[in-house]
């Protein structure tokens, strides 16, 4: 008798009516996919979606950090050429003025890009800040020197760091919610790591391409002269291709899923205004962190410099070395945060940061030794990553999806604009009358009143907001 052919999976050795016996199954399967199979091409379709989009946004990320802070790399070298006098702190001060100026316009992008990113979605958002972010540093790049203007060549600087940082209040709140929403629950924290891995890596591509041009190409004469433009024309072209890439990048699920619900469209502030304890836990977990960024990112390169008296290339390679090794911190902590939760690394940074950071700066400034100096930054890093690593993934958490860039960005570029815009400045003006020291105090202050709030807030990885889209 002619047997049909059946599907069985998975494939049971058969009974013999007659013997009662189990005799192998002689049944040729049809040639098909299992949907366990189909499942798992599915998942890795995802996967590489998922991993596309975060490489593509963080590259974005990348670029926009690299022209905002080629202007703290090389503000030693072009400082003379638009603040006139001799004495170089006070250039150094000046140059530092503007750098905050950068960030009091950083709220307004903030709003303005997160009312975009939340109403007409993340990708359009992202595609406009690079493409503003490049017409600030092309406005550097062809600026010209006080000796050729006079009061104009500031004034212009001025306002094309208020487009740069326009473009960077709008890229922060906007790149977090993408990468935190691109990311799948479990590896939430070690995927939007990736963010302050780009922050960090913008900052030392900017470092890289000061010590090249500084060791290989050119002399400080030339550097000083003409040099430092390179860096932002390179910005400026490396942002045109950020745009062409960040064309590709796909709508987040959370996104499109908001969009579907029928709503009535609001003002993104007045949703905001919703959420005020969110609002304020922004501001407060925020407060110490990026006052401790910034001290050990842009201000550290002239502290090294001014305070420690090392020369120019040992300042460089010092600054460099540290930012690597803060930059492969970012995942390792992110990852940690998903397996313990964020509240125990913000806990880790705030302790830590309110107990050293006066004798890891004490000691710093003491010691004239290259290699003691990197390992005392390094150790300062390692509680600054505490902070640095998931403060996106905990802002993020804190919002629903209607209003979360403009959650994420608005409040957090206010207080970066009050404390982490303002620390170099800060600084600065302490050590010009004398009193370096009180802005270690003024730090460790910031820290201790950031640890309150981490101490009291909720763990966001257990208590998320991510999927809700109220």
């Amino acid at each position: 008798m002619l047997k049909v052919a059946q599907l069985q999976c998975p494939v049971f050795p058969r009974e013999d009516p007659l013997t009662a016996r189990d005799v192998p199954d002689t049944t040729m399967p049809i040639a098909t996919t299992s949907p366990l199979a189909r499942n798992d091409q599915l998942d890795l379709a995802d996967v590489r979606r998922k991993v596309t989009a975060i490489f593509i946004g963080s590259v974005g990320n990348l670029v926009e950090w690299y022209d905002f802070y080629t202007y703290a790399a090389f503000a030693l070298y072009f400082a003379s050429s638009f603040f006139p006098g001799n004495d170089p702190v006070v250039q150094q001060l000046n140059a530092a003025l503007l750098f905050a100026l950068g960030f009091i316009v950083r709220p307004i992008g903030g709003w303005l890009f997160g009312h975009l990113a939340d109403h007409y979605g993340r990708r359009n958002a992202l595609m406009l800040s690079v493409l503003v972010m490049c017409f600030g540093s092309l406005m550097i790049a062809v600026t010209p020197t006080y000796g050729s203007i006079g009061i104009a060549a500031p004034i212009l600087l001025g306002f094309a760091r208020m487009i740069q940082g326009l473009s960077l209040g709008g890229e922060y709140g906007t790149s977090a919610t993408y990468l935190t929403e691109v990311a799948d629950e479990a590896r939430r924290g070690f995927y939007s790591s990736f963010q302050y891995v780009t922050l960090i890596g913008g900052q030392l591509c900017a470092i890289l391409v000061l010590l090249i041009l500084q060791q290989v190409f050119l002399t400080p004469a030339q550097l000083k002269a003409w040099g430092w433009r390179i860096p932002f024309v390179v910005g400026a072209l490396l942002a045109l291709i950020a745009l062409v890439m960040r064309r590709n990048l796909h709508e987040t699920d959370d996104f499109l899923a908001a969009k579907k619900r029928v709503m009535r469209r609001e003002s993104s502030i007045k949703a905001l205004m919703k959420y005020p304890r969110e609002v304020l836990l922004v501001v407060g977990l925020t407060m110490g962190g990026t006052t401790a960024f910034y001290t050990y990112t842009t201000y550290m390169q002239k502290f090294l410099k001014l305070s420690v008296g090392l020369n120019d290339n040992q300042t460089t390679l010092i600054t460099a070395g540290s930012l690597i090794f803060a930059l492969c911190l970012q995942p390792t902590y992110g990852a940690l945060s998903d397996r313990i939760g964020r509240k125990a690394l913000l806990i880790w940074f705030g302790v830590m940061g309110t107990l050293f950071t006066i004798p890891l700066l004490d000691a710093l400034q003491a010691t004239k030794s290259v290699l003691v100096a990197f390992l005392l930054i390094a150790a300062a890093w390692l509680i600054v990553a505490g902070y640095t690593s998931i403060n996106a993934v905990v802002k993020a958490e804190l919002f629903p999806t209607t209003v979360r860039a403009t959650g994420v960005g608005l409040p957090y570029a206010v207080t970066v604009s009050i404390f982490g815009g303002t620390a170099e400045s800060i600084a600065l003006w302490f050590k010009s009358i004398g009193h370096e020291r009180w802005f270690y105090y003024y730090l460790t202050g910031l820290i201790a009143i950031s640890l309150i709030i981490y101490v009291t807030m909720r763990d966001t990885k257990r208590h998320s907001a991510m999927g809700k889209h109220e």
